[in-house]
């Protein structure tokens, strides 16, 4: 499959304090890796126009958070809640997280067909229409949903999450649009303390796959097969979009799940079957959460590289 990455090097000026676990090392494991990914290219991010923010999020939200960047300046911290800071720059890296989305949408939707990865941070899908939180400033994975809805007229897209946690915030929207198709495995009980199977959106558009700690390989797998894959069959979605967290690795030390890298090359496998299927093999991933450098380079390496042989 043809496979782009998007690159955003703004996704450094976002630095937090010493000893936080979103720390500007995750960007430069994964981008120190993935440079030996034979891909098709790759792409600088672009800042993303303040207005297209306002697809997903309030003008309030979006004030509030470029604000408290204005505020904090160059060398001084604003805590939006108790884990989500940011800084003067975090302004640039949250607006080229957003804009390398919306770079991947656009590429995706008028090549017609091919894998992108947004390689960015900070994370974004437990950013709800009015709140930062969870490490999350905007979020590029819905922000791109409507942007692929809105802008291209897609009729429906589907968006698969599977970080370890839930996607609070990209279940929002697929509460409000039922165009969105949201799919989520995810351990539970774990923050954000959302996501039970009981969740199910408008007539059945979110799917949420709540599994214990100490899920591995096998018990994930089977639940990707017997959930995501049908989920996903239902939908026949016109774009495949993938909230990429690699922190449901059994190395990583904000969780309890215990996947490998093997496994994260499996399911790359398998949404690009479901894109190749449905959505003319138009698949968008934007990287989310993952806390041990080593694992998620070597986890998304796993994931794109798998996207590039499919």
């Amino acid at each position: 499959m043809k496979t782009t990455i998007v690159d955003s090097p703004a996704s450094l000026e976002h630095r937090l304090p010493d000893g936080h676990p979103e720390h500007a090392g995750r960007y430069t494991a994964v981008r120190e890796a993935l440079e030996a990914v034979p891909v098709s290219d790759w792409l600088t991010a672009q800042q993303a126009p303040v207005e297209a923010l306002a697809r997903f999020h309030t003008v309030q939200h979006v004030d509030r958070v470029l604000s408290a960047c204005a505020e904090a300046g160059e060398d001084d911290w604003v805590a939006l809640d108790a884990d989500t800071l940011v800084r003067g720059p975090s302004a640039r890296a949250a607006l080229s997280a957003v804009g390398g989305a919306l770079m991947a949408v656009d590429g995706a939707v008028e090549d017609g067909e091919g894998a992108y990865f947004v390689l960015a941070r900070p994370p974004g899908h437990h950013a709800e229409p009015d709140q930062a939180m969870g490490f999350c400033l905007f979020n590029q994975v819905a922000i791109a949903a409507r942007h692929a809805l809105d802008v291209h007229g897609l009729a429906s897209v589907a968006i698969v999450d599977i970080d370890v946690h839930h996607g609070n915030g990209t279940q929002c929207l697929a509460e409000r649009d039922e165009r969105v198709h949201f799919i989520s495995l995810h351990q539970a009980p774990l923050y954000p303390g959302t996501g039970s199977a009981g969740e199910t959106g408008l007539n059945g558009n979110v799917v949420n796959i709540p599994l214990p700690e100490g899920t591995g390989s096998e018990a994930w797998r089977m639940a990707f097969e017997a959930e995501v894959i049908p989920a996903l069959r239902r939908a026949q979605p016109a774009l495949v979009l993938v909230s990429a967290g690699f922190d449901a690795h059994a190395d990583d030390p904000l969780a309890g799940f215990r996947l490998t890298d093997e496994d994260y090359a499996w399911a790359a496998q398998q949404l690009a079957g479901i894109a190749r299927e449905f959505a003319f093999s138009r698949l968008v991933s934007v990287l989310e959460g993952g806390y041990d450098c080593p694992a998620l380079a070597r986890s998304a390496c796993a994931f794109v590289q798998a996207l590039a042989e499919a």
